[in-house]
């Protein structure tokens, strides 16, 4: 059933506004032959984008199921992206529609349609230079949700003096929400979260060695904290991302804020700013 039987069936008296909402919600699927049913309604159903995850995938199965997502929504955001993926993908579509986040080791596709600005603010941080590429993962997710996004790398705890004046320069671009990515100890976001006044996820990466290495007490420590902390999986770039860009969307929406046309560039003007130490 597509939408206009739904419409046809409410408008008969068929089905009721209730079960008519929860099936259009459930729109969106194309069936890519037997391996993948791609959900590009997603971001119009729960305001997260879709995203191909590269990794365990076959280059050719990544390269078709990015095929369907370009057609129906114009762009194809693929994280966890190998070598042999990039080559395919590079193959495939051609550099000049390709975006490679060689620290994130994201791909954007597209069709020369830019990520409608939603005005939401992302900030994201990293405790340390080794954080990068799992915050970076983070930002391109937030600017593919249509925020723009600000980068504050290496500014961890070991010197924390480096962190105090690139916050004040954070909190003057108003963001909706935080993401501080740390190893080690994972310190850095209870800090910040001790500071600023909007919501902060905690994002854990697999920096560090020895007892509590490959993240784990940067999760724990995180998990313990004492201020008010969301906290994600270790290296889950793409959830941090999503899950702040949510939050700076909806505090857009509430707010009326609204991005003007004339001011969207195409991709010689990147979304954000980044400052490292």
């Amino acid at each position: 059933m597509d939408l206009t039987d739904i419409l046809k069936s409410v408008k008969e008296g068929k089905i009721d506004l209730e079960s008519a909402e929860q099936q259009v919600r459930g729109l969106g699927f194309v069936s890519y032959s037997h391996i993948a049913k791609v959900d590009t309604h997603r971001k119009n159903r729960t305001g997260v984008v879709e995203a191909i995850l590269a990794d365990c995938k076959e280059p050719e199965d990544v390269v078709e199921i990015a095929r369907v997502m370009v057609v129906k929504s114009n762009r194809a955001l693929i994280t966890r992206v190998s070598a042999s993926h990039l080559e395919a993908l590079m193959k495939a579509f051609g550099a000049d529609k390709l975006e490679w986040n060689s620290r994130a080791r994201t791909v954007v596709i597209h069709d020369g349609t830019p990520a409608p600005l939603t005005g939401g603010v992302v900030g994201v941080i990293s405790a340390g230079t080794a954080d990068i590429p799992v915050a970076e993962e983070a930002r391109v997710v937030a600017s593919e949700m249509g925020c723009e996004t600000v980068a504050v790398y290496d500014v961890g705890v070991a010197g924390i003096h480096r962190l105090i004046p690139e916050l004040q320069k954070l909190k003057i671009r108003n963001p909706g929400a935080i993401v501080v990515a740390a190893g080690r100890e994972g310190t850095l976001p209870t800090i910040v979260s001790g500071l600023v006044d909007v919501p902060v996820i905690g994002l854990p990466v697999s920096t560090g060695y020895g007892a509590g290495g490959g993240g784990k007490a940067a999760l724990l420590s995180m998990l313990q904290s004492c201020s008010t902390l969301a906290v994600v999986n270790i290296d889950a770039g793409f959830v941090a991302g999503a899950y702040a860009a949510r939050i700076a969307n909806m505090i857009a929406a509430a707010s009326g804020k609204k991005e003007n046309p004339e001011d969207l560039k195409q991709e010689e003007e990147p979304r954000e700013e980044q400052e490292e130490a």
